[in-house]
C-alpha cells in the first residue's frame, strides 16, 4: 500500500518579516543587505531538519506574496491601506529570499493578483481532496479556516505554528476563537482586522464577535436577528453597518479555487542537493551556515565572513574568538523621533503596524516597583530603533483638583492592548518582561509569546563583563556595555529624596523621552542579542529552560503564599526574648556592655580586651569579625564567639523573615508574594527578594518554627515535593563513579556507602564525616577549609581529600577536566547548555585565581540542578491540567523543592503527577545514569510538609 501522501506549505511571507526583525541588519560582501536573508535561511534550514526527525512531508512548497495588489483591492480599495511600505533596506531582500528557497531546490510559489494565503487554500482543498494530509506552517488566524478534514477526499488539515511548537487543530482554533473553524470567517468579519485595514463592525471586540455567531450561527444570521436585539450601541452598529460586515465576510475569506500556478506532484520532497545551497551560501557570505552543510568543514576559498554594516565587535574575553556576533550598526538615540500617543486614533495605528510588524518591544511604568500593587502609569512600544512610543494612561497627579493631560481612557487602552499584547503572531520583547506580565496580568491581559532581553544576556554571559568580575544583566548596563549608550536615569525625570514625584506626575515630553527610550533600547538589545543565541550555543538553554519559565514563575508570585501574621508576631517576640538574653551573656562574658552588631567594638573586645589570638585588621584599621572569623574562635575555645554567632543568627532572622513577612503581606491578597530573579545566580539557579524565602535554615528547630508560619488556606493543604541529593546523584552521573551510580540505583544511605568506602566503618562520626566531605569535594573545597569542618588538622584533612579521591578516582578526573576546560574556553557547561563564564580563572592573584576555581567546580552540577528544577517547573502546570488537577498551585521554588498549594483530598492524585514529572525532568534532552529521588510530604503548613 502506497504510504499516504503529506503536504506542507510554508507561509514564506510571514518567515521574511520575522527573519528582519529578529536580525541585525547584516550585509554581504558585496554590501547588499542581507539580515532577513540570513534569518529566513536559517528558519528554513531549522524547519526542514526538525520535519526530517520528525514524521516529515512528502511533498512540500513555499507561498510566497507577489508584489503589487491583489483581488481584494478592486472589491475595497483601502484593503491593506494601513500598512506600511517595506523599509527600504528590505525591499532588496525580497529576491533574495526568492533565490534562498531555489537554492534548497525547494518550489518557491507566487501569482499575481492573490495573496499568499489564498494559494495555500487553494493547494491546501486541491490535496486534501486528493485524500492527502496538508500542515500550513504558520500562525496566521486568516488560515485557521482552513482547519479540518476535507469532505471529499477525507484529507486532514493542520497547522504548525513553529514559533510555539505547537500543532494547531480543532481543538486549538475552537479554544482560540470560540466556534469551529468553518466559522472563523464570520467572527473575523464581525471584528475586523486592523492591520488589513478590514473594517467589520466598529465596537466589535473578538468575545462580542463570538458571542454573536454561537448564537446565532454565522455572519447572516446574526445580522438579521439584529432589528430584534434589545435596544444598544451593539444593535444599532450591527443594522448600520451590515453591508460593511457582509464586505468583511468577502475580504476575510480565502479564496479556495485559484487555478494551480504548478501541479501537486512537483511539490515531492527529495533530498537536497548540497551544491545550489553550497554556492548560494558562499556568495553571500553565510559562513556559519556553509560549514553546517560542509559538516563542520567549510571550504576556505568558498566560505567569506558577513560583513555586518558597521564592523565593531566587543572586546573578547576568555574562550571568545572571531565567531563573537558583530555589534549591528544602530542609530544614535533621537529623543526627537519618539511618539507621545494621546488618543485612541494614533494608539490604533501604532498597533496596527505592530502587528504588521510581527514583533514589538513592550514596557510599562508604573506608580509602584512591587508589581502586585503598582497601578498601570504608562505603556510604551518600539519597531525599530528610534521608532518608539509613550502612552500615558495615570499621569495629571493624584490631586483631583489637579489638570490633567489630554490621554487614552485606561479601559479603552486596556481595550485596544490587549488583543496585540495576546496575539500569538505578534512576538513581544521585553527587559524582565516577568514585572510587566504580573503588572498587565491584573489588567487582564495575557502577554504572549515573548521574548527577554534580560534573559538573553544571562544565557550567553552569565559571570562575564566588562569588568572582568561579571557584570549584570540591568538594561542600562547592557546598553553601555553593547551600545556605549547611556540611558536616562529614573532620578533625571523623577528627583531623589524628599523631592521626588511619581512618575505619573512627571510632564509628557519628559515622561516620553524615558519611557520610549526603555522600549526602544530593548528592541535594540533583542536585535543583538538573540542572533547570538544561535551562533555561541545558547538557544538550547534559552528555549528549553529559561524563556519558558518566565510565565511560569510571573504566575507563581502573582498565586503567593499565605502566612499566619499572629504566629510571626508571636514568634517575632520570641526571638526578641532570647535575642535580650544572649546580648546580657555576651556582655557579661566581655565584662562590660558594647554595641554587638558593631564591628569595632566587637573586634576590641574580642581581640584587644579578651586577648584571643589570630585578629587581623583590615585596611580600615578594625579587626574581621566575620563568620569564618568567629567559627575558628568558637572551634579554639572561645564561648562568647559562639553567643555572637547565635545572637548574629536570631537578629537576622528576626528582621529578615518574623518582622519583615508581616510587612509583606499584601493587604489585598492577604498572602506575601515574593519576587523570584531568573538571574541572580550565575550557575541558573533562582533567587527570591522581598522577601527572601531562600535562606530559612533547613535542618534547625528554629527554621522549621519559621516555616510553620507558612500555612494553606482552609480546606487546603501545601505539599512539598524536594530531590533527595540531587547534587551527589548529579556528580555520580557526571564525573562517572561507578559504586555510587550503583548506590544511588540501589536506593543506599549515600553517606554511609561513603563513609564505609572512606573509613571501613560506619557510625554516627564517620557517617556525618562523610556526608561533609561529600558536599565539601563538590566545592572544590581546600584542606583548610576541610579541617575547618571537621575540626582537624590540615594535614589530616588532605589525607582525608587523598582518600576520597582514591575511592571514587572518577570525582578527581572530573575536577580535574573541569578546571582544564575552563582554563581553556573560559566557561563551565551545564549538561543542558548553559555556560557560566570566569573571567579571572587564570588571574596571577592566587586568591582571585583559587576562588573561580572552586566556583568553577561547582558551577556544572549546581547549574545542572537548577535546570532540571527549572524543566519541571516549566512541565508541571500542563501536567496536572492533563491529569485533572489545574487548580493545584505552584507557589514557591527553594532550591531543590518546590511547594504547591492543593485541596487535602487532592493529595493522593497530584503526588504522583508532581514526583513523575520531577523525576523525568530531564529527558528526552538528558539520560542519566542514577534515578533522581523525589521526596513528598503535606501538611497544613510548610514545616509540617516536611
Amino acid at each position: 500500500m502506497e504510504p499516504k501522501q503529506h503536504l506542507y506549505l510554508v507561509d514564506g511571507s510571514a518567515y521574511i518579516f520575522r527573519a528582519y526583525h529578529r536580525l541585525p541588519p547584516l550585509t554581504d560582501p558585496e554590501g547588499t543587505p542581507v539580515g532577513a536573508v540570513y534569518g529566513y535561511t536559517t528558519m528554513l534550514w531549522k524547519l526542514a531538519d526538525d520535519l526530517h526527525k520528525a514524521d516529515g512531508p512528502t511533498h512540500l512548497a513555499v507561498i510566497l506574496d507577489a508584489s503589487g495588489k491583489s483581488f481584494r483591492n478592486d472589491i475595497y480599495a483601502d484593503y491593506k491601506a494601513n500598512r506600511p511600505p517595506p523599509p527600504e533596506d528590505l525591499k532588496p531582500q525580497f529576491p533574495l529570499v526568492r533565490d534562498a528557497t531555489r537554492a534548497f531546490s525547494l518550489p518557491c510559489i507566487e501569482e499575481q493578483g492573490y495573496e499568499a494565503d489564498d494559494l495555500i487554500a487553494s493547494y491546501a482543498r486541491a490535496a486534501a481532496a486528493q485524500g492527502w494530509d496538508v500542515t500550513i506552517v504558520s500562525s496566521d488566524k486568516d488560515l485557521m479556516q482552513l482547519v479540518g478534514t476535507c469532505e471529499k477526499g477525507g484529507g486532514k488539515v493542520d497547522m504548525l505554528d513553529t514559533m510555539k511548537n505547537q500543532r494547531i487543530g480543532i481543538p486549538e482554533v475552537e479554544e482560540k476563537f470560540g466556534v469551529l473553524p468553518e466559522k472563523v470567517g464570520d467572527v473575523l468579519a464581525l471584528m475586523g482586522d486592523s492591520v488589513d485595514n478590514v473594517p467589520g463592525v466598529f465596537g466589535v471586540g473578538p468575545k462580542t464577535a463570538t458571542k454573536l455567531i454561537q448564537e446565532h450561527g454565522d455572519l447572516e444570521a446574526a445580522l438579521a436577528a439584529a432589528p430584534g436585539m434589545k435596544k444598544s450601541k451593539l444593535q444599532e452598529r450591527l443594522i448600520e453597518q451590515a453591508e460593511q460586515a457582509r464586505l468583511s465576510k468577502v475580504l476575510v475569506t480565502l479564496k479556495e479555487d485559484c487555478a494551480l500556478p504548478a501541479p501537486l506532484d512537483d511539490f515531492k520532497l527529495d533530498s537536497i542537493p548540497p551544491e545550489p545551497l553550497a554556492a548560494f551560501l558562499g556568495k553571500h557570505g553565510f559562513t556559519s551556515l556553509l560549514k553546517r552543510l560542509d559538516g563542520g568543514h567549510g571550504s576556505p576559498e568558498r566560505a567569506t565572513q558577513l560583513h555586518p554594516s558597521k564592523a565593531v565587535t566587543a572586546a573578547a574575553g576568555p574562550g571568545e574568538g572571531a565567531a563573537r556576533q558583530p555589534l549591528p550598526e544602530m542609530p544614535p538615540v533621537d529623543y526627537a523621533a519618539y511618539e507621545c500617543v494621546q488618543t485612541a486614533e494614533a494608539l490604533e495605528r501604532w498597533i496596527a503596524r505592530a502587528h504588521a510588524a510581527h514583533v514589538v518591544a513592550v514596557d510599562t511604568e508604573t506608580s509602584a516597583l512591587d508589581a502586585m500593587r503598582a497601578d498601570l502609569t504608562g505603556v510604551s512600544l518600539a519597531l525599530g530603533p528610534n521608532d518608539a512610543c509613550y502612552i500615558p494612561l495615570g499621569h495629571g497627579g493624584s490631586d483631583m483638583f489637579a489638570e490633567k493631560p489630554e490621554q487614552v481612557p485606561l479601559d479603552t487602552a486596556i481595550a485596544l492592548l490587549k488583543p496585540l499584547l495576546e496575539d500569538d503572531a505578534v512576538l513581544k520583547i521585553g527587559q524582565n518582561i516577568k514585572y510587566d506580565l504580573n503588572v498587565l496580568a491584573r489588567y487582564g491581559i495575557a502577554v504572549a509569546p515573548i521574548d527577554d532581553t534580560m534573559i538573553e544576556s544571562f544565557c550567553l554571559d552569565a559571570g562575564r563583563g566588562t569588568d572582568g568580575i561579571g557584570g549584570g544583566h540591568g538594561m542600562d548596563e547592557l546598553s553601555e556595555r553593547h551600545f556605549g549608550h547611556k540611558p536616562m536615569a529614573f532620578k533625571d525625570v523623577c528627583g531623589t529624596g524628599k523631592k521626588a514625584i511619581p512618575f505619573g506626575e512627571v510632564p509628557l515630553d519628559k515622561a516620553t523621552h524615558y519611557a520610549a527610550e526603555d522600549a526602544d533600547v530593548t528592541w535594540r538589545l533583542h536585535a543583538l542579542l538573540k542572533p547570538r543565541l544561535a551562533d555561541e550555543g545558547g538557544m538550547r538553554i534559552y528555549e528549553r529552560v529559561d524563556r519558558p519559565l518566565i510565565p511560569v514563575v510571573a504566575q507563581m508570585e502573582r498565586y503567593g503564599i499565605k502566612v499566619d501574621r499572629d504566629r510571626l508576631a508571636h514568634l517575632s517576640s520570641q526571638f526578641a526574648e532570647a535575642i535580650g538574653a544572649l546580648e546580657g551573656e555576651i556582655h557579661e562574658m566581655a565584662g562590660q556592655e558594647f554595641t554587638i552588631g558593631s564591628p569595632k567594638q566587637l573586634g576590641e573586645i574580642l581581640f584587644d580586651k579578651l586577648g584571643y589570638k589570630g585578629g587581623k585588621k583590615g585596611k580600615s584599621g578594625q579587626y574581621s569579625t566575620d563568620q569564618s572569623v568567629l567559627e575558628r574562635l568558637a572551634g579554639e575555645g572561645a564561648p562568647v564567639a559562639n553567643k555572637v554567632l547565635e545572637w548574629r543568627q536570631l537578629s537576622k532572622l528576626r528582621s529578615t523573615y518574623t518582622e519583615a513577612l508581616q510587612a509583606a503581606i499584601n493587604p489585598d491578597t492577604g498572602r506575601v508574594h515574593t519576587s523570584y530573579s531568573l538571574v541572580g545566580a550565575q550557575t541558573g539557579r533562582l533567587s527570591s527578594t522581598d522577601p527572601n524565602l531562600q535562606n530559612i535554615p533547613v535542618r534547625t528547630e528554629i527554621g522549621r518554627q519559621i516555616r510553620d508560619c507558612f500555612v494553606a488556606e482552609p480546606g487546603n493543604v501545601l505539599l512539598s515535593a524536594d530531590y533527595s541529593q540531587i547534587e551527589l546523584r548529579l556528580a555520580a552521573h557526571m564525573a562517572d563513579v561507578p559504586s555510587l551510580k550503583e548506590a544511588f540505583a540501589q536506593g543506599e544511605d549515600i553517606h554511609a556507602r561513603t563513609a564505609k568506602e572512606m573509613f571501613g566503618t560506619v557510625d554516627r562520626d564517620t557517617r556525618g564525616r562523610a556526608k561533609t566531605i561529600n558536599f565539601a569535594i563538590l566545592y572544590g573545597i581546600s584542606r583548610w577549609g576541610l579541617a575547618g569542618r571537621l575540626g582537624v588538622e590540615a594535614d589530616e584533612a588532605q589525607a582525608m581529600i587523598d582518600r576520597y579521591f582514591e575511592r571514587f578516582p572518577g570525582i578527581q578526573r572530573y575536577i580535574h577536566e573541569t578546571l582544564e576546560s575552563v582554563r581553556t574556553n573560559g566557561y563551565s557547561e551545564t549538561l543542558f547548555g548553559r555556560k557560566t563564564w570566569f573571567p579571572r580563572i587564570n588571574s596571577k592573584n592566587g586568591a582571585e585565581r583559587q576562588g573561580s576555581e572552586r566556583a568553577a567546580i561547582n558551577a556544572p552540577i549546581q547549574g545542572t540542578s537548577a535546570d532540571i528544577i527549572k524543566r519541571a517547573m516549566a512541565r508541571m502546570n500542563p501536567a496536572l491540567e492533563e491529569a485533572g488537577l489545574g487548580h493545584v498551585r505552584m507557589l514557591l521554588q527553594v532550591h531543590d523543592e518546590l511547594v504547591f498549594e492543593l485541596p487535602e483530598g487532592d493529595v493522593a492524585a497530584a503526588s504522583p503527577v508532581i514526583e513523575r514529572v520531577m523525576a523525568e525532568a530531564a529527558l528526552p534532552a538528558v539520560t542519566l545514569d542514577v534515578p533522581l529521588g523525589v521526596e513528598i510530604g503535606s501538611g497544613v503548613s510548610w514545616g509540617a510538609a516536611h
